[in-house]
């Protein structure tokens, strides 16, 4: 594919935008509809500023799309806003908003980000002005890429990471990708497979540093909420499901209706990945003849309740605690995986299905330590639920290996702010902190 054909697919790309500029509106107001946006900040996606600009100082603008981009940057972030540089922070979701306001709002603004037209981008860069731009992970927007570099602000993607379907799509089309890519000043990889792949799709600059989410603290908790949770418990054996996608949450009931069997007092723990799909959930789990509480209404767990739903947003720290065996979705019925560092940091028995590109790195060093199970099927799933549940002893042995794989994993944070210091330093001067930065881990 040759540059001319790239140059041209961005043009196409920026005209498309132009014309679609008039139809965002009800776009956003649809989404606004479906609980996806705040109606209130809408024009921020617009690129309309909800607030000023702190002063005239060095600013950086941070990017984590959603919630498991946001937790895996929270502590890069406090590290730089301790150097006293202002930092606006973008995410893509009401959760993710969620997740800075409880996590970061004495560290950051927070913006809803700007749809990836000229009009919105200009209108947000022009009133921030930032001197630095941070995506997290696999944030490549055509046209925000190109505004940067017209202003000439530096673009660091860190904890980087190509998907093995992203990354084909990308080299099918290797001279668009080069096009953008060359944009970047830094990428900082989350695995050396990642940090090769952003290589041969044009990145100049990589480095490989490990995966933030590594380093991150493990959930908050309500220790209150654990303790009435507790008690509406006792003493029931708990499994959970967590970060499900569509058709997990069904083959959870089904493995709970043949546990049930054997174990009457059973309580199954179920957290959908988009809390938005409750209704739905506890329709299908009800139709199954499960009995269903609700933690959105305040439901409490009784001795009739088969199915705990954890529709809720900022407790996962909650619902982790609560199960010393859990199966990490999107792995079975959706493909790519999600995190499972935050049940390994918690002392959870970890299953999977085998669908877990997204996290191979990681659950490579769970299974080579022991600390997780791969299951490929429901049928399975449930052996190895029976079999952890009767085998406390192998399931505190799961747990202990989890918890000293997310230990040995540790040290993306130092590598990542090693690699961003030329460009901090620079903002530490204009500010007046001529200092370098705190010594913290740099394995």
């Amino acid at each position: 594919m040759s540059d001319s054909w790239a140059r041209a697919a961005l043009g196409a790309y920026r005209m498309a935008g132009a014309l679609a500029y008039p139809l965002v509106g009800p776009y956003v107001g649809w989404r606004v509809s479906r609980g996806k946006e705040e109606k209130e900040r809408r024009r921020e996606r617009y690129g309309f500023a909800g607030v000023e600009r702190p002063h005239d100082g060095p600013l950086v603008w941070v990017h984590a799309a959603s919630i498991g981009e946001t937790a895996a940057v929270t502590p890069l972030i406090r590290e730089i806003a301790a150097e006293g540089i202002a930092i606006v922070m973008t995410t893509g979701t009401v959760s993710s908003a969620a997740v800075v306001r409880e996590r970061l709002s004495d560290a950051v603004i927070h913006q809803y980000v700007p749809l990836d037209l000229k009009p919105s981008i200009s209108r947000f860069l022009d009133h921030w002005r930032p001197e630095l731009a941070i995506m997290a992970e696999s944030e490549i927007w055509p046209m925000t890429m190109r505004e940067l570099h017209l202003r000439r602000v530096p673009q660091v993607l860190v904890n980087a990471r190509l998907s093995d379907r992203s990354f084909r799509r990308w080299r099918a089309a290797s001279s668009l990708a080069e096009a953008l890519l060359e944009n970047l000043a830094h990428v900082v990889a989350q695995s050396s497979v990642d940090g090769e792949r952003f290589h041969v799709l044009g990145a100049r600059a990589v480095t490989v540093a490990g995966n933030l989410k590594a380093d991150t603290q493990p959930p908050p908790l309500d220790e209150k909420a654990l303790a009435a949770m507790s008690r509406s418990v006792g003493l029931r054996p708990v499994w959970g499901a967590i970060s499900t996608h569509a058709g997990e949450e069904s083959l959870a009931g089904q493995v709970h209706l043949k546990l049930r069997e054997d174990r009457p007092r059973l309580l199954t723990l179920i957290v959908p990945r988009h809390v938005e799909r409750a209704d739905e959930i506890e329709r299908e789990l009800t139709a199954m003849g499960l009995h269903v509480a609700r933690r959105s209404r305040g439901e409490e767990p009784d001795p009739t309740t088969d199915i705990l739903l954890g529709d809720t947003i900022g407790e996962m720290g909650l619902y982790l605690r609560l199960a010393g065996i859990v199966f990490v979705g999107k792995s079975l019925k959706g493909e790519g995986g999600q995190n499972p560092l935050e049940a390994a940091m918690l002392g959870a028995a970890i299953l999977s299905g085998r669908y877990v590109q997204n996290f191979r790195d990681v659950y490579q060093r769970l299974l080579k330590d022991g600390g997780a199970r791969i299951v490929k099927d429901g049928d399975q799933l449930a052996r190895e639920v029976q079999t952890l549940l009767d085998d406390p002893q192998a399931r505190h042995a799961m747990a202990e290996a989890a918890l000293a794989s997310v230990e040995d994993m540790r040290g993306a944070l130092g590598r990542t702010l090693q690699a961003l210091d030329p460009f901090l330093q620079p903002l530490r001067l204009a500010g007046g902190f001529d200092r370098s930065p705190r010594q913290i881990d740099r394995r």
